[in-house]
């Protein structure tokens, strides 16, 4: 199969996350973020993975040398509540919806979680966490994915919440119900943008990704809760040259 056809096809799976899980359970290829079914070796676990290897778009990215352009404003207006899950790799919120909106395109909240350290860099440095805010786009096969990096400092309401119900074991979920996720965004919401991928199997290359430039203070204990359960869930960076817009 050529190339592209291939990164075509994961694309589409990608597009339908039931159809990724139902994928997994059929093929059972673990993947985690060490040893030889690690970083280095995702994309030789499987068939659909081969993406990870052989992408030209992987993420994350070391953010250097953005360029300044006139890109449309977020608008976002998500719901409170949703599902809290340890899903063996982080936690995650199942969302209870709502809308990111950026220009002509809409993007649906489908969920949200977390990585320590920060995935993305920004000049060579990272952050000890990073939220990403994972959309479907209206009408299309793509995701939007919207990245806050989280530093310790004041708490955050939002965060401390969550962190006082995190699920301890793998597979363990938490009803939600007044939690906003708007409260782990910043109060500027100027970003970088850039074409990109899943950063974590299938690697699929189908996401805009949107890095908000302004961190987020939590408290240094409620990061020390995630990092207990997850000390180290990032993917390195991936080297290439990339188009990188700013917003400010």
């Amino acid at each position: 199969m050529e190339r592209r056809d291939f990164l075509q096809g994961l694309a589409l799976l990608a597009a339908c996350p039931l159809c990724v899980k139902a994928a997994y359970a059929a093929e059972a290829v673990p993947w985690s973020y060490d040893s030889d079914a690690g970083p280095k070796h995702w994309g030789s676990l499987a068939q659909e993975d081969r993406a990870c290897s052989a992408g030209s778009q992987q993420s994350p990215i070391d953010i250097t040398d953005p360029i300044k352009a006139n890109i449309p404003a977020l608008a976002i207006n998500w719901k409170s509540g949703g599902t809290l899950l340890n899903n063996g790799h982080t936690i995650q919120v199942k969302a209870a919806g709502g809308t990111l909106k950026r220009g002509d395109r809409s993007y649906d909240l489908l969920q949200y979680h977390f990585h320590a350290p920060s995935e993305h860099l920004v000049e060579g440095k990272d952050f000890p966490m990073e939220v990403h805010f994972v959309h479907g786009q209206t009408g299309t096969s793509a995701l939007g994915v919207l990245s806050v990096f989280l530093t310790a400092g004041a708490a955050n309401p939002t965060f401390a919440n969550l962190a006082a119900r995190f699920p301890q074991k793998a597979g363990e979920k938490v009803a939600l119900d007044a939690v906003d996720p708007a409260g782990l965004l910043p109060a500027s919401l100027h970003y970088w943008a850039y074409k990109g991928s899943l950063t974590t199997p299938p690697c699929s290359e189908i996401v805009d990704w949107m890095v908000a430039m302004e961190p987020v203070e939590v408290d240094a204990a409620d990061i020390k809760r995630f990092t207990a359960l997850y000390a180290r869930n990032a993917r390195p960076v991936v080297a290439g040259n990339r188009y990188i817009l700013s917003s400010h």
